[in-house]
């Protein structure tokens, strides 16, 4: 049974601050690193956990490097996309022992597994807020469709494709997402598509394809739907996401950190 784990907008920054003077977004990460590693035993084998963009706050050289040192603890391969907090260039710099990772172009790569193909896109656009996929990448997402035949694929981006009520995330969406929405419902095969980038758990139908956008390991888009509304950030607990195959996708939402429990609910 395939498994894939979705962590999403890490937003490290360099050694002795806090994200917006407020999140210490490594003790988040490596909270959330401890937690699947501690529950491996129960919900695994995992196959991979992917990183939905955003894993630092500012694309510099040494956030990279303590996003991979927290990480180097992860009992689980991983793979990226870039989000709009990313340095592609630095990113590239960061990963160049990885045999998935383009050179140049879009950062867009295949991992195969028995049950489904998980596919990761890039939809960042330098130095902008909003994210669009080029047409090299929605050439390559239809080629890599095309060749799977009818096999189930699970497609990974940071930006979502829908609105979800909170304006000023809704501005920095996925441009133009028509063509994404014609080749996914254009598959044969079951397609689950995932995001990061409102670091909420929010579920909705794109076209013919269930989308569902994770939530952040460390802090949360503040859930205001009055238009106009300024944004800003709650701290909300982090979380992160299962994504598994049984005749069928199905994800769970996975709080960080340690619980009272389990308890039986039958007591003698």
């Amino acid at each position: 049974m395939t498994k894939i784990i979705q962590i999403s907008d890490t937003h490290i920054i360099p050694e002795g601050g806090l994200a917006y003077g407020k999140v210490d977004t490594a003790a988040a990460l490596a909270a959330t690193v401890e937690t699947i590693n501690r529950m491996l035993p129960v919900i695994g084998p995992v196959d991979m956990v992917i990183a939905t963009g955003d894993l630092t706050d500012a694309g510099a050289d040494e956030e990279y490097r303590r996003f991979l040192g927290i990480m180097s603890s992860l009992q689980v391969p991983y793979r990226v996309v870039p989000g709009n907090h990313d340095n592609p260039h630095a990113m590239r710099r960061s990963f160049t022992d990885c045999s998935w990772i383009s050179s140049n172009g879009p950062v867009n790569w295949i991992a195969d597994f028995a049950d489904f193909c998980l596919i990761g896109l890039d939809s960042q656009v330098e130095r902008k807020s909003y994210g669009q996929l080029s047409e090299e990448t929605l050439v390559f997402l239809a080629n890599a469709l095309s060749e799977l035949g009818d096999k189930p694929a699970l497609v990974a981006l940071h930006h979502p494709p829908f609105e979800t009520g909170i304006d000023a995330m809704d501005s920095q969406n996925l441009m133009e997402s028509a063509s994404l929405k014609r080749i996914l419902n254009a598959h044969p095969g079951e397609v689950r598509l995932i995001c990061g980038h409102l670091h909420r758990s929010v579920t909705a139908m794109f076209g013919g394809v269930m989308c569902q956008i994770a939530p952040g390991t460390s802090h949360a888009v503040t859930l205001n739907q009055i238009h106009g509304a300024s944004n800003s950030l709650t701290m909300e607990p982090g979380a992160f996401m299962l994504h598994e195959w049984r005749n069928g996708f199905v994800s769970h939402n996975i709080p960080v950190g340690r619980f009272d429990g389990p308890y039986p609910f039958a007591t003698a």
